[in-house]
């Protein structure tokens, strides 16, 4: 059975030799260079105890300095596996995904045809060169001197002129006895609708050969010299030789570059690539005329692992670039990504080279933003998200995108960024930035700290003594500072239950910058579980911090910190102090307001809200689970439960025998 070349040609684009060959050996990790595809081991095929085992990923073969064994992929899967060709290509179609072709007697035939083709393909580029130097050409080499292309950009790009003539090239390839068939195979011309002869696809245009990695021309892209022409630039159509979701503009050399360490760009065009090249970038390449497809990202990969998609800075190239996100997002792999660098506005890679140089386009390479900030972007920019139905929309938005993504590896590391962009996110608002608008209230002024969307100075961490002399404090915020206190060590110890409370406690005010450090932390991580909640805070908060938190009197008491892992208790205590704490803050505000209106005229209005403030407050200090509860009346005039008292007393009394009071 035959096969066809194209076949076995994308089948070892696809593959892997590195991959291959490293399930029989041993890669020597002193030698080797994975991001160059320059991988060294011991021999498979002799023993020896040096690494004289040589496989070039880029170009898909191996060689060993010791036994001279030498071949593709195809080639040691026979050897290693001790089978024929044909169970080899099988092998490694099966691995790539590809379906092996049917039986074809035929195939040899299709290979010599396409032999043909590709003779007059490369009859074509020369007919094309040689009309650029013409006189009809004139206005071709204007417009290429213009772009700053030079002669020798031009020969070594082979570009050339197609005559704004019905029949130039057909009348050519035919004086040169090539069959009218063939030339109608190649795409080259166009069967007429009148019955006449048939006529040039391309005519008045600038020429770009597009070649395959082989190097053969397999087809051509011409730009219109008439500015009102409908298509700016054309592709040759589809034939057996040109599948344009298959090609890369520039693959082959591209290719070389990249082996030789250059990183591997992605541009939009013809021009842009010839540009980057010509500026030193001559790892380029580009799609042809369409989005960037699965097979392309693939070719992609096997040039490099993280190719650098360099889009025009506009509406288009953005769109362009979250289609290529979404096509990618499946086709993730250890390793294999993709990197974003969006051009300035209203700019692709040649403008901003010739207006500012290849300094300033290797400064955007390399602030080229990772995937996942990218698709971040995109479902956040323009956004507000004041509301917990709009936080929730973001959140289902972002897991269905994450659930494209097949290996679970590469799927756990993308939820873990995008819930730490969402940290990011909301802390920027609880601080009081302007991202995600408005909650219902900034931090306290009492905490300390240079905001701008992200902190400018780390703000140290209370002592244990300054924390436990929250208890002696006698300032009228001592009591909201307990409650705040009992909030976080409740959802510490339960944090399954923030869910249910997560918009309240990003509101949440904090008047002291440790708990407000302490509430970011369990926003942060309290989904992933209370053991690692804990080591987190204790990493980044502190084991002293967190010990004294809990151990403070008022908390110890609290019911959830009595029984941790007790949601009910949890679900009940958590809102009844999130409403005392709101109360507080409306009577406060009340007051502030009352004393302004009595700079003035005070009326009876001022004395109704006054009461009807304080009963609000008054309504919320008392709970439900409290109302059939015994009270008494503190020395700050505060009602105490005389059983909860009682019972504090007791464990003071414990705390004294067991070790010294701090004071």
């Amino acid at each position: 059975m035959s096969l066809p070349p194209n076949f076995l040609d994308e089948l070892r684009t696809r593959t892997s030799l590195t991959q291959v060959a490293g399930r029989k050996v041993m890669w020597d990790a002193r030698k080797s260079n994975q991001g160059k595809g320059d991988m060294w081991a011991s021999c498979p095929f002799h023993q020896e105890k040096s690494a004289s085992f040589h496989v070039d990923d880029r170009k898909g073969y191996y060689y060993c300095f010791g036994c001279h064994a030498k071949g593709d992929a195809i080639s040691f899967v026979r050897e290693t596996e001790n089978v024929d060709f044909m169970e080899a290509v099988r092998i490694l179609a099966g691995e790539a995904g590809m379906q092996m072709p049917e039986r074809d007697p035929q195939a040899q035939a299709k290979a010599d045809r396409n032999t043909q083709l590709v003779e007059v393909m490369e009859q074509a580029v020369r007919f094309f060169r040689m009309q650029l130097k013409t006189s009809a050409g004139a206005d071709a080499r204007d417009y290429l001197a213009g772009r700053k292309l030079s002669e020798g950009t031009q020969e070594q790009f082979e570009i050339g002129f197609a005559p704004d003539a019905w029949q130039g090239l057909w009348d050519h390839l035919v004086q040169a006895n090539v069959a009218p068939e063939l030339i109608l195979e190649c795409g080259l011309a166009k069967p007429s609708q009148k019955g006449g002869k048939p006529y040039d696809t391309f005519r008045g245009r600038i020429m770009f050969p597009i070649r395959d990695a082989r190097g053969r021309c397999i087809a051509f892209g011409g730009r219109a010299m008439d500015p009102n022409d409908n298509a700016k630039y054309l592709n040759s159509p589809e034939t057996p030789l040109f599948d344009k979701s298959r090609t890369l503009y520039n693959h082959g050399p591209a290719r070389t570059a990249a082996g030789k360490g250059q990183p591997l760009i992605v541009a939009e065009g013809y021009m842009d690539v010839i540009a980057l090249s010509v500026a030193g970038f001559e790892a380029s390449v580009a799609p042809l005329g369409t989005a960037v497809t699965e097979h392309q990202l693939q070719m992609m990969w096997r040039v490099a692992d993280e190719p650098i998609i360099a889009l025009d800075g506009d509406t288009a190239g953005l769109r362009a670039a979250h289609r290529v996100i979404d096509i990618a997002l499946p086709l993730l792999e250890a390793g294999k990504s993709l990197r974003f660098a969006i051009m300035p506005e209203g700019q692709d890679p040649d403008d901003l080279l010739q207006a500012k140089g290849a300094k300033a386009l290797q400064a955007l390479l390399d602030d080229a933003l990772p995937m996942v900030q990218l698709l971040w972007q995109r479902e956040t920019e323009g956004r507000v998200y004041d509301s917990p139905e709009r936080k929730a929309a973001l959140d289902k938005a972002l897991r269905e995108k994450i659930k494209l993504i097949v290996d679970p590896s590469i799927r756990g590391h993308y939820g873990q960024a995008i819930k730490d962009l969402r940290w990011e996110l909301f802390r920027t608002k609880r601080t009081g930035g302007p991202v995600g608008g408005a909650g219902r209230g900034n931090y306290s002024s009492n905490y300390s700290g240079n905001f701008g969307g992200k902190f400018k100075q780390r703000i140290e961490p209370a002592r244990a003594s300054t924390r436990t002399s929250l208890l002696a404090a006698s300032d009228e915020m001592a009591h909201i500072r307990l409650r705040e206190a009992v909030i976080l060590a409740s959802l510490i110890l339960n944090p399954s239950v923030l869910v249910e409370f997560e918009a309240d406690i990003e509101a949440m005010r904090c008047n002291s910058p440790d708990y407000a450090r302490l509430r970011d932390l369990i926003l942060r991580y309290a989904d992933t579980g209370p053991d690692q909640l804990r080591m987190q805070i204790e990493q980044e908060f502190g084991v002293a911090e967190l010990e004294t938190l809990l151990a403070l009197p008022h908390v110890a008491l609290a019911p959830p910190v009595r029984n941790p892992g007790d949601e009910e208790l949890a679900r009940q205590t958590i809102p009844e102090e999130l409403a005392k704490l709101e109360a507080h803050y409306g009577l406060q505000t009340e007051i502030m307001e009352a004393e302004e209106d009595m700079s003035g005229i005070a009326d009876e209005a001022v004395t109704w809200r006054l009461g009807q403030a304080a009963e609000a407050s008054h309504k919320a200090t008392r709970s439900q689970q409290e109302d059939r509860t015994e009270y008494e009346r503190a020395d700050n005039g505060a009602d105490l439960s005389r059983d909860e008292r009682e019972r504090f007393g007791a464990l003071l009394d414990k705390i004294s025998f067991s070790k010294p009071r701090r004071h």
